[in-house]
């Protein structure tokens, strides 16, 4: 799943990421706020394609997207790594298996449960993948490297579940405290 079918092209990855910027500015008025909250709350992509916050984006992307036509399984994808933007509050550094395995408040249990984190491996599809991912938002503190998210939703697969089990059980990383927020919220 290498192929550049599964990746986000680099201009549509800094289009995205720019949209992103202004999107996750928690000062930002008019149009970016009122679509991060449209966005925030669509509960399936169903709902994602049909608002007008999301088709903004969508062809903002598409004049960025220089390759062929994308296919609907590919609009899907970016349907969902948008909307889960929306929800992305700061710019973290942690990969999304990292951000779900960080511990809260010095305890030694993931912020995501290894069962829950199983299920989200074993999502059959994306629909499946962006129900998982928003309920799991709130547990990891909307706190995320977005342009890490993006790739990953956009190439789900094979290749990206064997890299998340790889990064989410990885015994060599050292236990990240979570923010003071989420270990008061914990306690």
């Amino acid at each position: 799943m290498t192929s550049e079918r599964y990746r986000l092209a680099p201009p549509v990855k800094a289009a995205f990421m720019a949209w992103w910027h202004a999107l996750s500015d928690e000062a930002a008025r008019g149009q970016p706020k009122a679509d991060r909250a449209i966005l925030r709350r669509c509960e399936n992509l169903t709902d994602v394609t049909l608002s007008a916050a999301f088709q903004r984006v969508y062809w903002t992307l598409h004049a960025a997207h220089t390759g062929p036509a994308w296919a609907p399984w590919q609009q899907e994808r970016i349907a969902a790594l948008v909307a889960l933007s929306a929800h992305v509050r700061g710019a973290g550094a942690l990969s999304l298996p990292r951000a779900m395995h960080q511990t809260v408040g010095g305890s030694d249990r993931a912020s995501v449960s290894e069962l829950r984190f199983k299920r989200l491996l074993e999502s059959p599809d994306i629909e499946s993948l962006f129900t998982g991912l928003r309920r799991v938002m709130p547990l990891i503190d909307h706190q995320v490297d977005v342009g890490s998210m993006a790739q990953d939703v956009f190439g789900w697969g094979d290749g990206v579940r064997k890299r998340w089990a790889y990064a989410y059980y990885d015994p060599t990383s050292t236990p990240i405290e979570a923010s003071p927020a989420r270990a008061a919220a914990s306690a």
